[in-house]
């Protein structure tokens, strides 16, 4: 992989137009590989001094620690990615299916196993609460008929025009999409606890369940139809593949090159400029920065008529996380790969995050140990981990220099006395990321972790466009566009530019 940018001119030889994509995110990688399929020459610019963006790397002291995405589903369209470029992904990369996907552990210590066995859920859930079996059925049915609408038939389809809108608005309705995601729950099963837990997964794309669309509901089903999968040698064994993709199509990855500005004449994009002054010229330009800051930051004020200043302070964006990566020097065999440990209170700790802004006293968390399922992220006998807390973005005002380490020391002690006892004494690496940390090194506007929060009315034809609205030649992907955050949002959004992005033959 090329970590910085080389010697003399940026930018692929040979023929083809260019297109420069900003960012080596999982969108900006998949928009990368698949213009190369399509005869472009492609250079991918990223700020960081290694590629992945949220799926960066942290290796240290022995212990390999993912810094985002843990979960992998829809593998299909990984797939896809190597198919174009005439290989096998499971020639490069080892996934796993992991079982159950979630072990969800209430405060008072009850826990359930979420899987992708209907049999098994039906089982749990009767364990819980028997009256609410034919409930969860039902719900996972309506699941479905959302996935087959929102995802299959949606997922990667543009929303140019507001007719775009008008023509899905009655399947949105028969679907219920006015509802929330708890609220569509809510209408098939009474037990709270199990309203929590059918509830949560808007929360992977930085959504509250009390306000999201339900139309998010159908990760539900997405989850049971391909199921949860981990890669060996942890997630960023993916940036590294598709890096090895576009360099093979003869595309470039130059590390260590932010992008300070879109180059603009009147109001189309014919390139950018380098932090270091340097020019790059491009025939399109793709960014896979956040589309907040890749407005507000990369494109002059008097060349945008729809995502201006104004517009893009008062939207509304997702929650951020405190993320701790730790190592033990001993192995926790109980715990599982993906927990998720529940706070005392659901809906009131969403409304402090999300509409209050506070950073609470209380927490619930996601806890990642790849270690369950690969030693290798772990010197021998060691296990390693992440742990997870959604907190509100900088909108709330925390000052996360003096507030992380004893947010971290709380943290701490929450896992000590529930699942990895004595952690304190045994941890023998240690490293966070706060929302500060979103905003300065990853360029999230607000150092929101998901970008635009996923509401109805910042959805679809609402949210910044892959074909920009405002600038020729400049196009999007990412958790900031539709279809929005999450592997399979961002990796879809990839595939809209098949559709948006005129063929390299029109530039000859």
């Amino acid at each position: 992989m090329t970590r910085t940018p080389p010697p003399g001119p940026l930018g692929p030889s040979g023929k083809g137009p260019h297109a420069v994509v900003i960012g080596s995110g999982f969108g900006g990688l998949a928009a990368a590989v698949r213009l190369g399929a399509r005869g472009y020459r492609v250079t991918v610019l990223e700020k960081l001094d290694a590629p992945g963006g949220r799926a960066y790397v942290y290796r240290q002291d022995g212990f390999t620690f993912d810094a985002g995405p843990t979960i992998v589903t829809a593998p299909f369209l990984f797939e896809d990615l190597w198919t174009l470029c005439g290989r096998r992904f499971s020639d490069d990369i080892d996934l796993r299916a992991v079982d159950p996907f979630y072990r969800i552990q209430f405060s008072t210590g009850e826990t359930f196993n979420y899987s992708g066995d209907a049999r098994a859920m039906r089982a749990e859930v009767g364990r819980f609460a028997p009256g609410d079996v034919k409930g969860y059925e039902d719900f996972m049915a309506a699941s479905e008929a959302i996935f087959r609408i929102g995802f299959e038939e949606l997922g990667h389809v543009p929303f140019e025009s507001w007719t775009d809108m008008v023509r899905v608005l009655p399947e949105l309705m028969r679907l219920e999409s006015w509802r929330t995601v708890y609220g569509l729950v809510a209408k098939y099963i009474r037990d709270p606890r199990l309203q929590t837990i059918l509830s949560f997964h808007p929360l992977l794309v930085g959504g509250n369940p009390f306000s999201t669309t339900s139309v998010y509901a159908l990760i539900a089903f997405l989850e049971r139809r391909w199921g949860v999968h981990y890669v060996m040698g942890g997630t960023n064994r993916l940036v590294q593949g598709l890096v090895n993709l576009i360099e093979g199509q003869g595309g470039i990855v130059c590390c260590g090159a932010e992008v300070k500005e879109i180059l603009l004449e009147k109001r189309r994009a014919w390139g950018v400029r380098l932090a270091s002054g340097e020019e790059l010229r491009a025939d399109i330009v793709v960014s896979n920065a956040d589309a907040a800051w890749t407005y507000r930051f990369l494109v002059p004020a008097e060349a945008r008529s729809r995502w201006t200043d104004k517009r893009i302070e008062r939207s509304r964006y997702s929650m951020s996380l405190f993320v701790w990566y730790f190592g033990t020097r001993r192995r926790y065999p109980d715990v599982a790969h993906h927990t998720l440990l529940l706070g005392p209170r659901y809906r009131e700790l969403l409304a402090d995050i999300f509409d209050r802004k506070i950073l609470a006293e209380d927490f619930s968390l996601y806890l990642h140990r790849p270690t369950a399922t690969d030693p290798s992220m772990a010197p021998e006998g060691c296990d390693a981990f992440y742990v997870l807390s959604p907190v509100p973005h900088l909108g709330s005002g925390t000052d996360w220099q003096s507030a992380a380490e004893p947010y971290r020391k709380k943290v701490a002690l929450a896992l000590s006395e529930t699942v990895l006892p004595g952690l304190e004494e045994v941890v023998v690496s240690s490293h966070m990321l706060t929302p500060q940390d979103f905003k300065d090194r990853l360029n999230s506007f607000q150092g929101a972790a998901f970008a635009m929060e996923p509401i109805l009315s910042q959805s679809a034809w609402f949210r910044p466009h892959n074909r920009s609205e405002d600038i020729d030649n400049l196009f999007l992907v990412g958790a900031g566009t539709h279809p929005g955050a999450g592997l399979p949002g961002v990796l879809s959004s990839a595939r809209i530019l098949d559709t948006v992005v005129p063929d390299a033959a029109s530039f000859v």
